[in-house]
Order: structure tokens, then C-alpha cells, then sequence
């Protein structure tokens, strides 16, 4: 059975390429070669070419890792600050419920 193609927008696809022109960018000046990049990311080189020229298929986190060997700032903030961010959000995610249900009918509140 055939894969189907997944769309993505624009923003997604603009925010991607920026992100892949950054680690290309850094490779070069950091004078990687591709194959160079990838034995330090434990990729392959078609990976590393994927990750450089915007494929939204490549993983999340091989875009992360090599941007970090890199020396890429990942938003903007130094790993402690990372860390009180994501605490920061646990907390809120603990005050939400574990689970969302669709309702299931009307709800009878007529008392």
C-alpha cells in the first residue's frame, strides 16, 4: 500500500529551511564536511543532506542534534534556562487532566 504525502504549511516549511540554511551554514564554517557531520551525529550522510536541504520527513531530533554539534542556539536560551522552561510547563501540564474526552451528549444539568 502506498504512503500518502503529508502536507505541511507554510510556516512549518518556512521555519524548516530556515533551520536547515542555519545548520549548513555552521557545517561550512565550522569546514565539516557532510560525512564529517554525520560520524559525529551518528547519521548518515544522506541524512545529513536531507537535514540541509529542508526535508520535513527527517526527525525532529536529528534536526536538534546536529544543530547542537553545531553550536545552533535551540530557542534561544542556554541549557539552564531550557531546564526552568520545561519545569515550568510540567507544572502547568500537571494542573490539566491526564486525559481529554470528547463529550459524549448533552450534559443534563437542569436541576
Amino acid at each position: 500500500m502506498a504512503k500518502t504525502a503529508r502536507t505541511y504549511s507554510n510556516r512549518t516549511l518556512q521555519a524548516i529551511r530556515v533551520l536547515a540554511t542555519q545548520i549548513q551554514l555552521a557545517r561550512k564554517q565550522h569546514r565539516w564536511t557532510e560525512a564529517e557531520l554525520a560520524e559525529r551525529a551518528g547519521a548518515s550522510r544522506s541524512t545529513i543532506r536531507m537535514i540541509e536541504d529542508g526535508n520535513p520527513a527527517t526527525g525532529l531530533g536529528l534536526y536538534f542534534e546536529v544543530a547542537t554539534l553545531l553550536g545552533i542556539s535551540l530557542y534561544d536560551a542556554d541549557s539552564q534556562k531550557l531546564t526552568d522552561i520545561q519545569h515550568t510547563l510540567d507544572l502547568k501540564l500537571a494542573l490539566l487532566p491526564s486525559r481529554i474526552d470528547k463529550h459524549r451528549g448533552e450534559v443534563f444539568d437542569d436541576f
